[in-house]
């Protein structure tokens, strides 16, 4: 099965909406019905797909995706590895140095969505890389 790429550069990036959340609910279930197909008539994919190693939450977005514009630094953004975009229910936040952070889409403690505004504070504040300065007072 060919890997499905998606474009690459700052334009490869885009923010995750209610109507972004809505097409990964779409294609979550067309997947899930393709499965059940391919169940009923004996095909089994032998091999499943991985995740890119080279999107791995925690590693620095590859270079292909050039510089990023600043109002997109610290914002919910579609998934770009070709695993997670087609059949898992999560979003990334890049920070300023362009680590990836992954949070699922599902709704925290069943009642805070992806777009809740506790949530997004949290998310701002988990990602942003604050300079603590510890200092000590000698005795």
């Amino acid at each position: 099965m060919a890997a499905m790429l998606l474009p690459t550069g700052p334009d490869g990036l885009r923010r995750f909406t209610r109507e972004s959340l809505a097409a990964l609910e779409q294609r979550i279930a067309e997947e899930q019905a393709k499965n059940a197909k391919d169940c009923q008539d004996g095909y089994r994919n032998t091999e499943p797909s991985k995740p890119r190693v080279d999107l791995e939450a925690g590693k620095q977005l590859p270079r292909i995706f050039g510089d990023i514009p600043p109002e997109l630094i610290g914002m919910p953004l579609e998934d770009i590895d070709p695993f997670y975009y087609k059949n898992q229910r999560t979003f990334i936040v890049l920070n300023k140095g362009k680590a990836i952070f992954r949070f699922s889409a599902t709704s925290a403690l069943y009642i805070l969505s992806p777009f809740h505004f506790l949530r997004t504070i949290a998310i701002k504040v988990l990602v942003h890389s604050y300079p603590f300065l510890i200092t000590h007072s000698g005795g």
